[in-house]
């Protein structure tokens, strides 16, 4: 085989791992079992140190995420977070910037930008020129990349229930080879009674649009020659999923609280591999933990993505995957919290580390704080 044609045969085998979510119906409505994967991953340290486990658990910027009714939890009236992670060995960079603020004493609006992209990816289709002789200035280099931008608005509907919601606005693209925009609805509530919370996130509600726009012409006569099917524009949806949640905050001295959390996630588009599986839901729990020393000091883990894993024997084992975290609230302004969290052994450095930092400005006095339960 010539060099030419594994050149190409390589660069279409990229090309259709980063389109494969999106074309591997063909039909014009797609319902894959992952879309929009990468606004599940997670946002903010402390919460990916803590498996995951934040819909009842969030009260900062975070929460527009997480449950946008733990919006009302904020206690500063400025509140903005940045935080940076890489996977798969540095390959793909993970950022995420948010901001709160308070819309007079009952609401709270906020806004989330998220970014999940692989950069500076080689494009090797016109290595060879016109002449067949190999020119390295002419590899040119793309993007992979996610966007999410979410806008927030939750209400204060009395001393113990708080609700929130999310407009999201997606878009994806892959270099000039495709492109999609998309939007959609996510839908929270909590309870607060004392140092016990329940909460529930409806994500996606109304499921999640995203329309494809593919410039086949780019890839076609490599397409061709692979003996692939040449991409067409599609819609595709994101079903809806739910996840109630509890937590609770223990004391242990005048010191020391311990909070605990479970975040039982139900997907209904089929079955997956979860703790709990069937033809109509699959339930994946997620388990946090998080110690506290006098509110400025915090130590936390979590457990999530619990599996049955088959191996070369065909003997089955329950996996799960764990994470550790450390935060320290150097003043009333500035937090700093660092996450170690396993992404599922798919590299060979698959424990990724993940920094936030969370700067709050002028705290509201205490009339007008929008929880009456514990806050964070």
């Amino acid at each position: 085989m010539k060099a030419h044609s594994i050149l190409s045969l390589l660069f279409c085998s990229l090309i259709l791992a980063l389109l494969a979510p999106i074309t591997s119906g063909f039909s014009q409505n797609i319902t894959p079992k992952y879309s929009n994967e990468f606004l599940n991953i997670g946002v903010g340290a402390r919460a990916l140190g803590m498996g995951g486990a934040q819909v009842a658990t969030a009260r900062d910027v975070t929460a527009a995420y997480w449950n946008p009714a733990g919006l009302m939890g904020v206690e500063h009236r400025y509140e903005g977070m940045l935080m940076h992670a890489e996977y798969f060995a540095g390959i793909a960079q993970y950022d995420y910037l948010a901001f709160t603020t308070p819309l007079k004493d009952q609401s709270q609006l906020g806004i989330s930008l998220i970014r999940f992209g692989v950069d500076d990816i080689p494009d090797t289709r016109f290595l060879y020129d016109a002449n067949g002789a190999l020119n390295y200035d002419n590899i040119q280099f793309f993007n992979a990349a996610d966007y999410a931008l979410l806008l927030t608005y939750a209400r204060d509907i009395s001393d113990h229930f708080k609700v929130g919601a999310n407009a999201k606005v997606i878009h994806r693209n892959v270099g000039k080879f495709a492109s999609a925009w998309g939007f959609g609805l996510d839908l929270g509530g909590m309870y607060v009674k004392d140092r016990l919370t329940v909460g529930l996130m409806l994500r996606d509600i109304t499921t999640t649009f995203n329309a494809w726009a593919h410039n086949a012409e780019l890839v076609r006569d490599i397409y061709a020659d692979t003996d692939n099917e040449i991409p067409v524009n599609s819609v595709e949806l994101t079903l809806p999923r739910a996840i109630p949640s509890l937590s609770y905050q223990w004391g242990l001295g005048k010191n020391m609280q311990l909070l605990t959390a479970l975040d039982l996630e139900m997907t209904f588009d089929g079955e997956r591999n979860t703790l709990i599986s069937t033809p109509v839901m699959s339930l994946d729990p997620k388990l946090g933990l998080e110690l506290g020393f006098k509110g400025i000091a915090f130590l936390r883990a979590g457990l999530s993505n619990f599996q049955n894993i088959k191996d070369f024997q065909g003997e089955e084992s329950l996996t799960m995957m764990p994470s550790a975290g450390l935060g320290v609230l150097l003043n009333e302004r500035f937090q700093i919290d660092y996450a170690l969290s396993d992404i599922g052994n798919v590299s060979d450095t698959p424990y990724s580390h993940i920094f936030s930092v969370k700067v709050s400005l002028e705290k509201l006095e205490e009339d007008f704080r929008k929880f009456k339960g514990w806050t964070r």
